[in-house]
């Protein structure tokens, strides 16, 4: 009986093959926006999950999260370093790194922090060390410099109108490890080299300190202040109350308590306290909802496939009631023609199936690659056990609907489908 189906998809291989790119194109539809959704999922989740909190200036809280885990380059306003200072002091803190952006270099950003956060991304680098002078950088791993490189950092963007600063080339002295995040583009350099590089320490030594909290100074603003970078200075972690504005601060809290703390503290009129991973379940929920509508159009156009289908079998049996109506005066049982149309409509849609799997699974990869080209974020493309179910159900709705034509080749009167 099998050999008897795979010789008759043989003989009609053309409308075969056609009947198997139609199922395998509406499945890889359904599991590309499935694994998709998935991908982007795991991998901002798991790119978010080195930072517990983050705190910034009032605004979007979107934003903030998009900016400072992800690297999103968008203008952050300022809030006052009086805050970097209060919460590198505060006892319930493990560590409170600040972050500084602006500046980029051959597309990757520069980002101004400290040797506390390369060590939380990157417990052991991968080569060389950490940076010890203003005039150093550790670049992410996927930043193609070598060890004792120059990067000369540029203020916004070449097209533009965006210069490059003269006052100072950042010498590579380490990469850090993989870490499948944003920051493996990220060049980072010491906060104290940004500042000065922007004039920002001179301006925040002559301001008083109740203006310090103004969230809406920028570095455009500080292109007014003359630089005076000392590249072999030595660093200076130590912050006070006379540090500059800063966009946003990753905080590392000592307990899940004191984070909950932190965040309510720090949730007021100037400052604003999130955890990204909250920011991202609120994506998530909009992505779940595009997920949902690209999953019904995917069905949809499966139901329209599985008609044409339908159709065209149909009309298929139509056109064999002579070879059907040979089988069944030759004697064979009623059970045995079923099975053989039956089997041949199942072996298409069960080889639809696995081809569609596979294209939609290779789509997948493509896009997640492309994603991860461009954010540095792995995005891992992989099945889970609530994949199941839905394989399960298109198995069973195949076995259902290969009946129908199988079904119909039975109500041929054998002498009837010969004389057709």
């Amino acid at each position: 009986m099998i050999r008897f189906i795979l010789a008759d998809l043989r003989r009609f291989k053309a409308g075969a093959l056609a009947v198997v790119a139609l199922i395998a194109l509406s499945v890889a539809l359904s599991v590309t926006v499935t694994l998709q959704e998935r991908a982007v999922r795991l991998g901002s989740a798991r790119a978010a999950e080195k930072f517990d909190l983050l705190v910034g200036a009032a605004g979007s809280e979107t934003q903030l999260a998009l900016s400072a885990v992800f690297l999103q380059p968008s203008p952050l306003p300022l809030m006052s370093g009086g805050v970097l200072a209060k919460l590198s002091d505060d006892p319930r803190v493990d560590f409170a790194a600040p972050v500084g952006f602006g500046d980029s270099a051959d597309g990757y950003p520069v980002v101004g922090t400290t040797t506390t956060l390369v060590s939380a991304l990157s417990p052991a680098l991968a080569e060389g060390a950490l940076f010890t002078r203003l005039g150093e950088a550790v670049v992410g791993a996927d930043v193609p410099k070598r060890l004792g490189a120059e990067i000369k950092p540029m203020h916004g963007a070449a097209d533009e109108g965006g210069h490059t600063h003269t006052e100072i080339a950042y010498t590579v002295t380490g990469r850090m490890a993989p870490t499948g995040t944003a920051w493996d583009r990220a060049i980072l350099v010491p906060i104290r080299a940004v500042w000065q590089l922007h004039g920002m320490e001179e301006k925040a030594g002559h301001e008083d300190h109740d203006h310090e909290g103004d969230a809406h100074e920028d570095h455009d603003h500080d292109h007014d202040h003359e630089a005076h970078v000392d590249a072999n200075a030595g660093l200076d972690e130590h912050f006070d109350a006379a540090t500059p504005g800063i966009p946003a601060v990753l905080v590392k809290p000592k307990t899940v308590a004191d984070a909950y703390r932190l965040r309510q503290e720090y949730r007021g009129e100037t400052t604003l306290a999130v955890f990204p991973a909250e920011v991202l379940t609120r994506l998530y929920a909009t992505l779940g909802d595009a997920r949902s509508l690209l999953l019904a159009i995917a069905i949809g156009t499966q139901v329209i496939v599985i008609a044409a289908i339908l159709l065209v079998t149909v009309m298929h049996v139509g056109a064999r009631q002579r070879q059907i109506g040979a089988l069944r005066a030759f004697g064979a049982p009623r059970r045995s023609v079923l099975a053989i149309v039956w089997g041949e409509l199942f072996v298409l849609f069960l080889a639809g199936f696995a081809l569609g799997i596979a294209v939609g699974y290779a789509a997948a990869e493509a896009i997640s690659a492309s994603l991860a080209a461009t954010t540095a974020v792995r995005m891992p493309v992989e099945f889970a056990r609530e994949d199941v179910p839905l394989a399960l159900w298109f198995l069973f709705l195949a076995v259902l609907v290969s009946l129908v034509p199988a079904v119909s080749a039975l109500r041929l009167s054998p002498a009837r489908a010969l004389r057709a």
